[in-house]
């Protein structure tokens, strides 16, 4: 190296520092991609959806009533997510729901018993059945009714299906014979 012109060893540094830079940057770049949906916004890692718990909607709690028994309530609510020895009076639906493309969400809904007959059910405001399915829906409605059916216009455009020629014959002593299933 000693023996080399002051300008290479230049180039030679530059080119050096200019591959450490862009391997700096490579990493850099392959570590926030773990944090992004999407990398340069054309490629999307798929996630599965997570959904955990009882979906409670306004409907079934507007069927639950002070006094009801505890088979009562887990006809309407379903089994609860958490029920502990230590507050046997107390039942807890949690639902969680995580899904690509909508925000994820969480309700929590507690039913308080005296003995086997309920006492209160504490829960936030709960969606309906319709509001639940539409907060979920990956795809916003455009209003407009989808056409699954094809109007006479549309059936006349469409090609002819070819005609069928009609079924070879099955050539003479082609049938085969084969031993009983079972002895006579």
């Amino acid at each position: 190296m000693a023996g080399l012109p002051r300008s290479v060893l230049r180039s030679c540094r530059l080119i050096g520092l200019c591959s450490a830079s862009a391997a700096l940057l490579a990493l850099a770049a392959c570590t926030s991609l773990q944090t992004t949906d999407n990398f340069l916004g054309v490629i999307t890692p798929y996630r599965i959806d997570i959904v955990q718990g009882n979906v409670v909607t306004k409907e079934q709690a507007e069927q639950i009533k002070p006094g009801m028994t505890r088979n009562q309530v887990r006809d309407i609510l379903g089994s609860p997510m958490l029920t502990d020895i230590f507050h046997a009076d107390r039942w807890d639906y949690v639902f969680t729901i995580r899904r690509q493309g909508t925000e994820p969400q969480r309700r929590t809904i507690v039913a308080y018993f005296e003995g086997d007959a309920l006492k209160r059910l504490e829960a936030p405001e709960l969606p309906s059945e319709r509001e639940f399915v539409a907060s979920i829906s990956r795809t916003q409605s455009t209003g407009k009714k989808l056409n699954l059916e094809l109007n006479d216009e549309q059936k006349q455009a469409l090609p002819r299906p070819a005609k069928a020629e009609p079924p070879a014959e099955a050539p003479s002593g082609a049938t085969r014979n084969f031993p009983p299933l079972e002895p006579a």
